[in-house]
């Protein structure tokens, strides 16, 4: 409220609007089986939510398990152009709504309690946005999918009652396991390897909120976390910032997509 310069009652209406939008997002994407224009990705959270009803042969619990549904649903909804919510940003926009939603499903929270969490998300977002960036083209996929499980493991934290302490070492704990991480989309769309990224995202999150509410404290600080990301940030090569000059994109199923797509190969 005193960032925006507006009512608490109207910065609450808009978190419920984002809110409402990540879920419809959410619904959409897990009974959808449509392929984005190039075919990359599509149906993926369809299969995954489906194989809830057969926990028995997953590993993971149920709660994970629709979480990463949840959370690709978002991204393959953004590849087929559907509406979401660039929360922190497209590229890493389902970590948040799958980790939240799913966690809130499995101990009933409210919607209340759902914005609580969205809103303390978000003040780990804006910390890492002033403090480093959210942008995968200045830092690697650290700042977009990195970001994102640092603000789950936050709002999850919050959801479940922790104190702000045991919120920003879950987000701490959540970011130092992503420093590093590359930007590499083939052909250069918010498709592959981003989606799956986001999905796995939501396993690391829910971890990291897990041992901050067992006790466990991050050793490094999370302000001082934030200052490493950006420190990688900066002697990141730019083959690895979202250029597709680098890492999966330059694979020989990388070359591909950049031929069907008109352009140059990299060798």
């Amino acid at each position: 409220s005193e960032r925006s310069n507006k009512s608490v009652p109207a910065v609450r209406s808009k978190m419920k609007r984002t809110r409402d939008i990540m879920y419809e997002a959410v619904k959409k994407g897990v009974k959808s089986t449509k392929k984005s224009k190039m075919g990359m990705v599509g149906g993926d959270s369809n299969k995954l939510y489906k194989s809830l009803k057969k926990t028995g042969v997953m590993m993971g619990n149920k709660v994970t398990v629709r979480a990463m549904s949840y959370a690709l649903a978002v991204s393959e909804q953004n590849a087929c152009m559907g509406r979401i919510v660039a929360f922190p940003t497209a590229g890493g926009a389902g970590v948040v709504p799958g980790t939240l939603f799913s966690c809130a499903e499995h101990f009933k929270a409210g919607k209340r309690k759902l914005l609580r969490g969205l809103f303390a998300a978000s003040a780990v977002g804006l910390i890492i946005a002033e403090g480093a960036t959210l942008s995968a083209a200045k830092g690697g996929c650290q700042a977009e999918v990195g970001a994102g499980v640092a603000m789950a493991a936050a709002g999850l934290t919050e959801m479940r009652g922790g104190s702000p302490e045991q919120c920003f070492d879950a987000a701490a704990i959540g970011l130092k396991s992503y420093l590093g991480l590359v930007c590499d989309p083939l052909g250069g769309l918010v498709e592959v390897p981003c989606a799956k990224r986001n999905a796995i995202g939501c396993m690391a999150a829910i971890g990291a909120s897990d041992m901050s509410i067992s006790g466990i404290k991050s050793f490094i600080p999370f302000d001082e976390v934030v200052e490493a990301m950006k420190n990688v940030a900066k002697i990141m090569s730019p083959k690895l910032r979202e250029t597709a000059l680098g890492g999966l994109a330059v694979t020989k199923t990388g070359n591909m997509i950049k031929e069907k797509l008109g352009m140059k190969i990299t060798k």
